[in-house]
């Protein structure tokens, strides 16, 4: 016997759409009414995908972003993680494009620590939408990154966007 008794759905209907970008082959995830993920996705095979026309216009906005057509994201996102975590990644979308905050400045206005927020950013599931490349260390330092190739991704979207790491 389920321990749901069918009653309720646990998920949501998932939809996913891939897309080909200069920092590898990039996996949108979304729900009916929202994107959910954004995931590096290098030898996933395509297989049975679904798409909705939110996830259309997360590919359409992330393809004019790529052709430096785009300098803000105007997608409904549905990320899911602590109240911490989201107030983290709202911290985020407000640093323009190519333009950086650093782990303790964001910790200072948050009232929290550098590595608190460095986690946050780590766990951001939706990652160059939600800019966390944007975020570095202090001093100018690159911090990390946890998507595609690591720090080279982050390099590459900063340098898409005109700015110069020291």
């Amino acid at each position: 016997m389920l321990a749901n008794g069918g009653r309720r759905r646990y998920a949501c209907h998932m939809s996913i759409r891939y897309v080909d970008s200069p920092v590898g082959r990039l996996a949108i995830e979304g729900d009916h009414d929202a994107v959910t993920s954004v995931r590096w996705s290098s030898g996933e095979s395509a297989g049975d995908t679904s798409t909705t026309p939110v996830l259309e216009e997360a590919v359409r906005q992330l393809e004019q972003y790529f052709a430096g057509k785009r300098t803000r994201f105007d997608l409904p996102l549905a990320a899911r993680g602590t109240d911490f975590q989201k107030s983290v990644w709202n911290m985020m979308c407000e640093i323009p494009f190519g333009g950086t905050a650093t782990y303790g400045g964001m910790a200072m206005a948050l009232g929290s620590g550098p590595r608190a927020v460095g986690m946050a950013c780590g766990r951001n599931p939706i990652p160059i939408i939600v800019p966390c490349h944007r975020v570095l260390g202090s001093g100018g330092k690159e911090g990390g990154f946890s998507g595609g190739q690591g720090l080279p991704t982050k390099r590459q979207l900063l340098a898409l966007e005109g700015v110069v790491l020291l």
